[in-house]
């Protein structure tokens, strides 16, 4: 499979077989992860983040200090030449001279894809305005797998902002490539983005409802995503649907036992910090595999691993 010099811009560019060779390199960097490496020993990673972000940033900047390569960037546009009102493609141009790699995130939708056509080194989308996020899909299988043993057969629900949420419109994508179940829970303002449905209920059991309560008994997976502020337009619709979900005890108890809860983070109050010291709670293992992942993806793009 070639993943050398190959950019990660949207997870509908791949197949389920190079999903499955992600994932069983991912699975791999756990020992690499423990001690260090240094296969990427004088590649160096870039980081142009438009938008505020911790962990992915910082899990792409740990994954490659692990590997044993350097790293360089911004994390906020107003102390970039952004602020002089240099435009992405500029600043693209000018970094790849910079880097070996060059992980991106930005606030308009089609920002990966332009950087891509532009670079000459590999762009890896970091989040592309309320698009895409397909490293953090691929964390989000390689956690399922590792929670549940396999994530075919599975019932999965994904809860919240479907509609700006980047994250759930790729794992939907990604999860439309297995046999499973999925209920997509919103309020009706915030259901998952036509096209994506479009895409995956031809390939899959799609549900869609704003009743939580329903799936609960029956799912195996339940993902949860903030309702996210700086994404509406109107802050007036935003306070009609901010809290519409709150996972707490009471809805773990009326989980299966081995229910596995996962959330991209940050949250902000969709999950009670009492569910967090509970065996379903798994969004902090998520984070770590987050470093995992991205390890396997870096070492891919920059042809470490083969």
């Amino acid at each position: 499979m070639k993943f050398h010099g190959r950019d990660i811009i949207s997870i509908e560019d791949f197949s389920r077989e190079e999903i499955t060779y992600i994932l069983n390199t991912s699975k791999t960097m756990e020992a690499v992860a423990s001690k260090g490496s240094d296969m990427l020993k004088g590649k160096i990673l870039a980081t142009l983040f438009f938008e505020p972000s911790t962990r992915t940033r910082l899990s792409f900047e740990a994954a490659m200090l692990k590997l044993g390569g350097s790293v360089i960037g911004f994390a906020e546009a107003e102390i970039a030449s952004v602020k002089k009102g240099e435009n992405l493609a500029d600043t693209v141009r000018t970094v790849e001279n910079y880097a070996d790699v060059i992980a991106l995130r930005h606030p308009l939708d089609g920002a990966a894809k332009l950087a891509a056509e532009l670079a000459k080194v590999p762009i890896v989308n970091g989040g592309s305005g309320s698009e895409e996020h397909p490293t953090q899909a691929l964390i989000d299988l390689y956690t399922v797998q590792k929670e549940k043993g396999k994530i075919d057969g599975l019932k999965v629900a994904l809860v919240g902002d479907l509609r700006y949420g980047r994250t759930v419109h790729s794992l939907a994508y990604a999860l439309s490539l297995y046999d499973i179940e999925l209920h997509l829970i919103s309020p009706e303002t915030l259901r998952m983005r036509r096209e994506v449905l479009r895409a995956i209920q031809n390939k899959i059991a799609v549900t869609e409802d704003s009743n939580l309560e329903k799936v609960i008994p029956k799912i195996d997976v339940l993902y949860v995503t903030r309702i996210q502020k700086e994404r509406f337009p109107d802050l007036a619709e935003y306070a009609k649907v901010k809290g519409t979900y709150k996972i707490d005890l009471k809805t773990v108890a009326a989980a299966k036992k081995d229910l596995t809860i996962l959330h991209p983070l940050p949250r902000v109050d969709e999950i009670a910090p009492e569910v967090d010291s509970t065996p379903q709670a798994r969004y902090f293992q998520q984070v770590y595999n987050g470093v995992v992942v991205r390890m396997a993806l870096l070492a891919l793009v920059l042809g470490a691993v083969r």
